[in-house]
């Protein structure tokens, strides 16, 4: 307790990662606005990009004939802007929000106690109008789109709203945060498109598979805190049945990927790097520790070398598609 106390009187958050650019760059009081946004953790902003990468990269390349201008089997270089910056401003408006729902709930949970509401760095009032600005960039963003994806996008809101709440009367609030995180799946296609097809409907569905997976393992952390103050999770649900629910999860996951390659018609190169993040997924199972912490969350946040994994093979297979008649 001790420790949490100095570090929150010092600005920082029990669990912020030390040396990080919030920390040197950032104003002090600015610190607080930066944890709600989870500035200091990227990783959040990560895996709720990808799905967005890999639809917009599956799209560039469904269909694909040899010796098509690699510029067409590529994604537009600003749909991969848009969707950097448009995650990163909606995961900094979900994560304030779901600390104004959670509020009671950190306050009981040591690594959560220390967050900026909690422990009152910053008021709920400043907490509103500091989401509603993460909002409005978010929204910026979306407008660039055509008017089918402005829907869909807009649409997500009611799977992110109702996502705090499942904590509290479900088991599976894992399975809600996929249908959220995931949706990118959906927007890359729905950008490209204007349209929802086979192979984004079957792309969302695996991602939600591989959500519940890596999120599972970072829940893993707080299940003994999350038993006290009566917090669900499929991290309790599974509990040491937790690798072979995770085997048919990232299965499963991988499965659903590689019948969207199908449909879509991607260039089989692209299979490589499904076969790698599988290779990576495996490898998570195999040294998980469910008691571990602190290797709960490292594995957690190894799920960006997935996401990379998937989104390289879906670009190199661009690559092969383009060059292919010389060869």
């Amino acid at each position: 307790m001790e420790t949490i106390q100095s570090r929150t009187t010092q600005g920082r958050v029990a669990d912020a990662p030390s040396g990080h650019w919030v920390y040197r760059a950032l104003p002090r009081w600015l610190w607080p606005y930066a944890q709600l946004a989870r500035w200091d953790r990227p990783i959040g902003w990560w895996l709720l990009l990808w799905p967005c990468w890999w639809s917009a990269a599956l799209a560039a390349v469904s269909f694909a004939a040899p010796g098509e201008p690699l510029t067409t089997l590529l994604p537009p270089p600003s749909h991969i802007v848009l969707f950097l910056i448009g995650a990163i401003a909606m995961r900094g408006a979900g994560c304030t929000y779901n600390d104004l729902v959670d509020q009671g709930i950190d306050m009981k949970v040591e690594r959560t106690r220390s967050r900026p509401l909690p422990s009152g760095q910053v008021t709920r009032h400043q907490a509103w109008a500091f989401l509603v600005i993460q909002a409005l960039a978010g929204l910026a963003v979306l407008l660039q789109f055509n008017d089918f994806a402005i829907l869909l996008g807009i649409s997500s809101l009611v799977v992110v709203a109702a996502y705090p709440f499942m904590k509290r009367i479900t088991n599976w609030p894992q399975f809600v945060l996929g249908l959220a995180f995931s949706w990118g799946a959906l927007m890359g296609w729905a950008a490209a498109f204007a349209d929802l097809d086979p192979p984004a409907l079957l792309l969302y569905c695996g991602s939600i598979l591989w959500v519940i997976g890596y999120d599972t393992i970072y829940a893993h952390q707080d299940k003994e805190d999350d038993a006290i103050v009566g917090v669900r999770s499929t991290a309790r649900l599974f509990g040491d049945n937790t690798k072979y629910w995770l085997v048919g999860l990232y299965g499963g996951a991988l499965v659903l990927f590689a019948l969207a390659y199908a449909a879509a018609e991607a260039p089989m190169p692209a299979l490589a790097g499904l076969v790698a993040a599988g290779a990576h997924m495996a490898r998570q199972i195999a040294v998980l520790d469910i008691d571990d912490p602190d290797q709960c969350l490292r594995l957690f946040k190894s799920n960006s070398v997935v996401g990379w994994l998937i989104f390289l093979g879906l670009i190199g297979g661009g690559v092969w598609m383009a060059v292919k008649p010389l060869l």
